[in-house]
């Protein structure tokens, strides 16, 4: 019952902390409420990966005759649809439990609250409790789906990303209010199996954290699919009558009335710190994070979080990196604190988007002299093999030392490209280096180049 590291939560961060724990000699325990993996294996990045692979087969499909192939028939089969998604999360499930029994990390499967004292009760299914001591805690229990006052969640009509990857069938007509990640990519989704889709976004633009240009060419991409986008707009009630919901939207142009078999609720996630025990021990929160310093220790010793709950990018990749930041910490390697600023964002939509640091608004406004470039994907030959040529990269730098500021892509496959940018940047190489490194022909990534070499007028291909 006595442990080095308890981890609670077994999310990227949680699993990864315990992995890393384990590795470097700490007897290590995680403990779990619902499914190893947390939110992200089981009702997350994953699930939601397997629906927007089906729905890419499926415009393959419709869009064979395009490549030359024809097809007779074919139809979105929903359910089955649903079941692969469901059939690759638990797949992925089952392998954390396998890495948690090679690593020989205890699973207490439970609802965990702790104590003053380095203590920790675990409340298990059947109401019974028990409890662990542990020199040090790791705070990881995620978040959930944000609730509006004025859009509550009711699971059938108005519903969370959870729902939304589980329903018994397709949706005739969905909105979807808030246009982040989570947003666009169930909006493709639906969309491109045969749905009616209205995006509602409150902002002025969708994808508000990207660049400019990037918003705007994705709105054209999805208006192109057939999605109705609504931009600087709220929705102000739904009014369900038997089969249909009445969605009431206001604009500057006033108040319209939409009707939809379900609303999709995108608009952000609240972290998971009630009823743990913060209260109780005494740690520091703020804006409903915990409040952590550079290497997630909070204000009481021997209690740390990472991951979601606290303040930083909510992505998976981040909770992981935190997890072995912290853990490596806490065993007294020289670690260097995370730089918040090199964090790669990625959306799945089609076309998908992937940044790294500065927009361009953003990197005006630090003072810097910019020197930025733009690569079409119109203008990649790998790009018009393939039949997907919308969207661009484009690269920002700075015009005194040649600094890579940020970078930002819209187009087929960019998720797997921005790498790149992320350890260049980490590698502090300039543009004129990029330039100079030859990139492969024909592929997408050759754009990188491309859009570098326009930043410094040397374009060969535009």
């Amino acid at each position: 019952m006595n442990y080095d590291i308890i981890v609670i939560g077994s999310g990227p961060g949680g699993y990864v902390a315990a992995i890393r724990a384990s590795q470097l000699g700490f007897k290590t325990a995680i403990i779990e409420r619902e499914s190893l993996g947390g939110i992200c294996l089981n009702w997350g990045c994953i699930p939601t990966k397997a629906l927007l692979k089906s729905a890419q087969v499926f415009e393959y499909l419709n869009h064979a005759e395009d490549y030359g192939i024809k097809v007779n028939g074919g139809e979105a089969d929903f359910p089955a649809i649903v079941k692969r998604s469901r059939g690759v999360a638990d797949g992925m499930s089952k392998g954390i439990q396998f890495l948690m029994k090679k690593n020989k990390i205890d699973v207490i499967l439970g609802t965990a609250s702790i104590k003053k004292g380095g203590k920790i009760t675990v409340k298990d299914a059947d109401g019974s409790t028990k409890e662990y001591s542990a020199k040090h805690t790791i705070l990881a229990t995620g978040a959930r789906s944000r609730e509006l006052p004025n859009l509550k969640q009711d699971g059938k009509n108005i519903i969370g990303y959870r729902q939304a990857m589980s329903l018994e069938k397709q949706p005739e007509s969905i909105v979807v209010v808030g246009s982040g990640a989570i947003g666009v990519e169930f909006a493709y989704f639906y969309n491109a199996i045969g749905t009616k889709v209205t995006i509602v976004e409150f902002l002025d633009r969708i994808v508000p954290v990207e660049d400019e240009e990037v918003s705007k060419q994705l709105e054209r991409s999805l208006k192109k699919a057939g999605i109705t986008v609504l931009t600087s707009s709220e929705v102000t009630a739904v009014t369900n009558s038997g089969s249909v919901n009445k969605v009431s939207i206001k604009s500057a142009k006033g108040t319209q009335d939409l009707e939809a078999s379900i609303v999709l609720s995108a608009v952000g996630i609240t972290p998971n710190i009630e009823n743990i025990g913060l209260e109780e021990v005494g740690v520091k929160t703020e804006r409903g994070h915990v409040v952590v310093d550079d290497f997630y220790k909070t204000n009481i010793e021997g209690v740390y979080a990472i991951g979601d709950i606290v303040k930083g990018q909510a992505l998976a990749h981040v909770a992981s990196a935190e997890g072995i930041t912290c853990v490596e910490k806490i065993a007294g390697m020289d670690v260097q604190a995370i730089d918040y600023g090199n964090i790669p964002g990625c959306t799945y939509c089609t076309p998908e988007i992937a940044s790294v640091g500065l927009t361009e608004k953003a990197a005006k406004e630090a003072g810097y002299e910019l020197k930025i470039g733009k690569f079409p994907f119109s203008a990649s030959g790998k790009a018009s093999a393939a039949g997907a040529k919308d969207g661009f990269i484009k690269m920002i730098y700075d015009a005194k030392y040649g600094e890579l500021l940020g970078a930002h892509m819209i187009g087929a496959n960019v998720t797997e490209m921005i790498a790149e940018i992320v350890v260049a940047r980490k590698l502090e190489t300039t543009g004129h280096e990029i330039l100079k490194a030859i990139h492969p022909h024909p592929t997408m990534s050759e754009a990188i180049m491309e859009a570098t070499a326009d930043a410094y007028g040397e374009v060969i291909h535009l």
